[in-house]
């Protein structure tokens, strides 16, 4: 399945260019920190849109912080309970943690120790997810945008320590590319990753802008049997424009890539 990164406003002009889901926010969409009755508007919208709400991102705010001197655990437990309560109603089915301002490490605090917090917070935070239907998928993020858990293959350490399968992982293949992070990630990986975001590593274009060939990578998903979504989260000019070209490249990609693995 191919979605895009963005409101639910645009799910008519994303089906038009052949996107089968919206990845919507949390704190934009589900409002956990907001009252029922506007999480009911956001729902009116989600009943007439042509498209699902199948993954939300943007998960904490800042002030959530996951690890550090002034982790708030318990506070963000209360506010991750309302999210997956909504995002069950919702239909919503992974929650994308990246959240960088919630989980950089601040200066001068033990990594280690940030280290041991954060696996704490996922542990608490799987079974609350799991009772909901919905699966907690870290992200890993590049350098320039946190100091905590840059590669696939480091959060994939962080999740198999976790053991909760409310808690699995994401690839982002521009974060990867940014790290200089190969497909072998991936494969060691395996059954561990249940949602992708795709975009250029030049400026974070949408799949067809610069031509970025990503077969390896999508080659990579095939062979660990992936049958999860692969999300647009980048950049755009002018979405209604770039993205039916994004839907086509990244369609073409993988296509390429299932015609090699059918003459081998």
């Amino acid at each position: 399945m191919i979605g895009v990164c963005a409101s639910i406003d645009d799910a008519a002009m994303a089906r038009s260019a052949g996107c089968d889901y919206i990845e919507e926010s949390v704190r934009g969409f589900l409002v956990p920190d907001r009252p029922g009755p506007e999480f009911t508007e956001k729902f009116a919208l989600l009943e007439a849109s042509p498209l699902p709400v199948l993954a939300c991102n943007s998960f904490l705010p800042e002030a959530l912080k996951s690890v550090g001197p002034e982790a708030r655990h318990d506070g963000i437990i209360a506010f991750a309970a309302t999210a997956f309560r909504r995002a069950r109603r919702a239909g919503v089915k992974h929650i994308v943690f990246g959240s960088s301002g919630s989980r950089a490490i601040p200066d001068g605090f033990d990594p280690a120790e940030a280290r041991r917090q954060f696996i704490g917070l996922l542990r608490r935070l799987g079974p609350v997810a799991r009772r909901q239907g919905v699966v907690v998928a870290l992200e890993p993020l590049r350098r320039a945008e946190c100091n905590f858990i840059n590669t696939v293959a480091e959060g994939a350490g962080i999740v198999r320590e976790v053991g909760d399968p409310g808690v699995r992982l994401l690839a982002d293949i521009y974060h990867m590319l940014c790290e200089d992070e190969g497909p072998a990630s991936i494969l060691a990986a395996g059954h561990l990753l249940v949602h992708c975001h795709i975009a250029e590593e030049e400026g974070r274009s949408a799949p067809g802008v610069h031509g970025e060939d990503f077969r390896p990578y999508l080659e990579a998903l095939r062979r660990i049997g992936y049958a999860g979504g692969i999300s647009f989260e980048g950049r755009w000019t002018d979405l209604a424009e770039e993205l039916p070209v994004a839907v086509k490249t990244l369609e073409a990609q993988i296509a390429a890539v299932a015609g090699s693995a059918g003459r081998t």
